[in-house]
């Protein structure tokens, strides 16, 4: 069975402990990026990572992005969102049909 994972740090993410998810709480980049990989090996469909820590691991994440599983989905933090997990889904959307169908083409 296929299980969902959170990283992310304490505040922004421990609430999805409530719902049945399983959360790593770090606010450090490299623990996020092990946790990324670690995660993916095993039987994680979905990931979410906080925003600020997706940023940090660009390339980490870049690494899953033509696979099927996990996906890997930015979340916003406590903060509030940044606009970076809209433009992953729009890129993602690109790439899957060929033309933003989703914003016609302007930022």
């Amino acid at each position: 069975m296929y299980k969902i994972g959170v990283i992310g740090d304490r505040e922004s993410v421990v609430g999805f402990r409530a719902v049945g998810l399983y959360v790593h709480t770090t606010d450090n980049p490299q623990t996020a990026r092990k946790l990324i990989r670690k995660l993916a090996e095993e039987d994680y469909a979905i990931i979410y990572i906080t925003e600020a820590l997706a940023a940090e691991n660009v390339k980490e994440i870049d690494r899953y992005k033509d696979s099927r599983l996990p996906a890997i989905i930015p979340i916003p933090n406590k903060e509030g969102p940044d606009g970076s997990g809209m433009r992953n889904v729009k890129e993602a959307v690109k790439r899957a049909v060929g033309a933003d169908i989703l914003f016609g083409g302007n930022d």
